[in-house]
């Protein structure tokens, strides 16, 4: 497909993008401690731009010194780190954003709580040295009897800030606001997109803002203030090119509102005609969020239509006469290129999909199979959520791209990948890019392994992307894929290396009755080897029971679900966590948990919890307590063999272990 409309070129304001391709605002927590950009954030948003993205926004940049672990420019003495990084994405051809957002709550007055707790903690320190043992209690109490009182206001400010700060409170904000977009251009950036949704999104809110002066109340009063931050930003920086984040507040297939900061549909409309008018370049439109998920912003696969936000976008663009961006499930070149060719935007965002394969624009040119991202969000988002730094399950060079690459190979090398699950189909691939010649075996007749029943359960059909992409890219690399073969000794004689990838396989209780009639594997379920019906048992709330568990629900099964731990779905994304325990509800699941088996009989499942006996009558029980690495033996071999993935250790491997281990494992060949 030649994908003309995504690789042409735009003028959108002062500036001209050599492409269609953007990576919007996401935060990375690879900045600094003080929010500076460092080597890993320089790195990072570097080979975004050696891919071939033409417009690069950096998210939650904060113009005051917040304690939020995100990027900041409140002071000049972080302004060079910024014009390197300003320096290095003008290298390769890219234009560079900064998202500027203030958080919803009173950042002084916490700041100095926080301040003083740290200070009371010091001097109890001190105290102790000293060993003055009653003085370093007495100001350990103090310091965090002023922590709580730090996050019992943040917490409220968080909920009630924009309808209590006062006109006096707002203006010194938007001063900030506009201080930081003169720090930028002094620091070479290109552009400024202002975050429309956090304190500015929650003033334009009906949802949150509940003030009675001129920024609350009515539609021109709620965007009064986005409309003076824009025009602040103008002045103070008026050589930079203005973008404005409008949020919109979205409505389920259920009728219940998707995100309460920003504006509804018609008033989000409303507000990007003001914004064109007030001189903004160009309007993003987004997913307002302020629900505490980001699922509602950033949806797992399956939850949501493929872009979402689209209609609202088109219905922008058919209102102002200023190129407009969408954003939100764009997967794939070809539906950006779609978008496009139909006129609904200007500008395509690819947020997750470009952590999955930096090298989209490039792809788009070369032809070269684009590696897709799953929508799974456990790299990506639930990183945020949990105040880690982002790293996409698939991309191994994901946050450190400053130290992981793939080599150049040493010679030339013939590698034999054993297995075509995830981690040897990576392998074969980061072999065959160093130059080697490399053969991959897999006694199936089909790539992917646990792949595919990863894919069976509900909402998750899209995690085949990941096969899909190695069935493209393995013969484009040259490896010769060899299915339905089971490698001998004899096969692997003569190679220079073998890699091995064969995976786990299920295990079962032992408990007994564990290997009568009545007792079947997950695997074999997710496989559809077998069809339980009925009331179900499911042994093990992990991930996999989890999802066992919901594929029989979409089978019309009752079902049990028995835990040892105390919890199920430890390993799910926190963003899709509250539809599977929503559905759950619905659906009557019962979640034993602190609960042992201890037998099971034809009448179904007896076990023991708090010391009490508990039974669970069922028809079938299901065994999804875990999985185990399958043995391979090189005894009969004389070459180098390097274990991967499920089979390379004691525990059982995620997609993101089995990806890096297999990175690694070819790139030092």
């Amino acid at each position: 497909m030649a994908f003309t409309k995504l690789l042409e070129p735009i003028k959108v304001g002062n500036l001209t993008l050599k492409n269609r391709v953007m990576f919007p605002p996401l935060t990375t927590g690879y900045e600094e401690r003080d929010g500076s950009i460092g080597a890993r954030s320089l790195a990072f948003y570097e080979r975004l731009a050696k891919g071939g993205v033409s417009y690069i926004v950096i998210g939650d940049v904060a113009p005051v010194n917040t304690a939020s672990p995100t990027p900041k420019l409140c002071d000049d003495s972080q302004i060079p780190s910024f014009a390197a990084l300003a320096d290095a994405v003008h290298a390769h051809g890219a234009k560079l954003a900064l998202q500027l957002f203030h958080p919803e709550y009173d950042v002084p007055g916490v700041g100095r709580l926080i301040m003083a707790s740290r200070m009371a903690a010091m001097e109890g320190q001190k105290a102790q040295a000293a060993g003055d043992m009653e003085t370093f209690a007495a100001k350990m109490a103090e310091s965090k009897e002023i922590a709580n009182q730090a996050y019992a206001k943040l917490h409220h400010d968080m909920q009630h800030f924009v309808s209590e700060a006062t006109v006096e409170q707002l203006g010194e904000i938007r001063e900030a606001i506009a201080a930081c977009a003169a720090r930028a251009e002094r620091a070479g950036v290109d552009a400024i997109e202002v975050h429309g949704d956090r304190l500015v999104g929650s003033l334009c809110s009906t949802a949150l803002n509940h003030r009675t002066d001129e920024y609350g109340g009515s539609f021109e009063n709620r965007v009064r203030y986005a409309l003076e931050v824009v025009a602040a930003i103008k002045e103070a920086a008026p050589g930079l090119m203005v973008e404005y984040k409008l949020p919109v507040i979205m409505t389920n297939p259920d009728g219940s509102k998707r995100g309460k900061g920003g504006l509804e549909p018609d008033e989000a409309c409303e507000l990007a005609v003001l914004l064109a008018q007030a001189g903004v370049d160009m309007i993003q439109v987004a997913q307002a969020n302020h629900t505490g998920n980001m699922g509602d912003t950033i949806p797992p696969m399956g939850t949501m239509p493929y872009n979402w936000t689209l209609p609202v976008a088109a219905r922008v663009k058919s209102l102002v006469d200023v190129p407009v961006a969408t954003v939100g499930r764009v997967v794939t070149p070809e539906a950006g290129e779609k978008i496009l060719e139909e006129g609904q935007a200007d500008v395509i965002g690819y947020g997750r999909s470009l952590l999955a394969d930096p090298d989209i624009a490039l792809k788009a040119a070369s032809g070269e199979p684009v590696r897709l991202c799953l929508n799974c969000n456990k790299g990506c988002v639930d990183a945020i959520q949990g105040r880690r730094y982002i790293s996409c399950v698939l991309n191994a060079e994901n946050g450190d791209e400053a130290t992981t690459s793939i080599r150049p190979g040493e010679g030339e090398k013939r590698v034999a990948v054993v297995g075509g699950g995830i981690a040897g189909c990576e392998a074969a691939r980061v072999a065959a890019k160093r130059g080697y010649d490399v053969t991959l075996f897999e006694r199936a007749e089909r790539l992917g392994g646990q792949i595919e029943l990863a894919a069976a359960p509900p909402r998750k059909a899209e995690i085949m992307r990941a096969v899909e992409y190695y069935e493209r890219v393995l013969p484009a690399l040259g490896v010769d894929v060899r299915l339905g073969h089971e490698a001998t000794a004899t096969d692997l004689a003569g190679f220079d290396a073998v890699i091995a990838a064969v995976g786990a396989e299920n295990v079962t209780l032992p408990v007994p009755g564990a290997d009568g009639p009545n007792v079947v594997s997950a695997w074999d379920v997710l496989a559809g080897k077998v069809a339980p019906e009925g009331r179900v048992a499911v042994i093990g709330g992990g991930l996999v029971g989890t999802e066992t568990a919901e594929y029989l629900l979409a089978r019309g099964c009752d079902v049990t679900i028995v835990e040892m731990l105390d919890t199920i779905a430890a390993g799910e994304s926190g963003t899709i966590l509250p539809t599977i325990m929503a559905e759950f509800a619905e659906k009557g699941v019962e979640q034993l948990v602190n609960t042992r088996v201890t037998a099971i009989t034809g009448a179904g499942v007896e076990a023991e919890r708090d010391g009490e006996a508990v039974s669970v009558p069922c028809d079938c029980v299901v065994m999804a307590v875990g999985s185990r690495a399958v043995p391979f033996d090189a005894s009969a071999l004389d070459v180098p063999v390097t274990l991967v993935g499920d089979c390379s250790g004691e525990r059982t491997a995620d997609i993101a272990s089995a990806i890096r281990t297999a990175y690694a494992a070819a790139n030092s060949l």
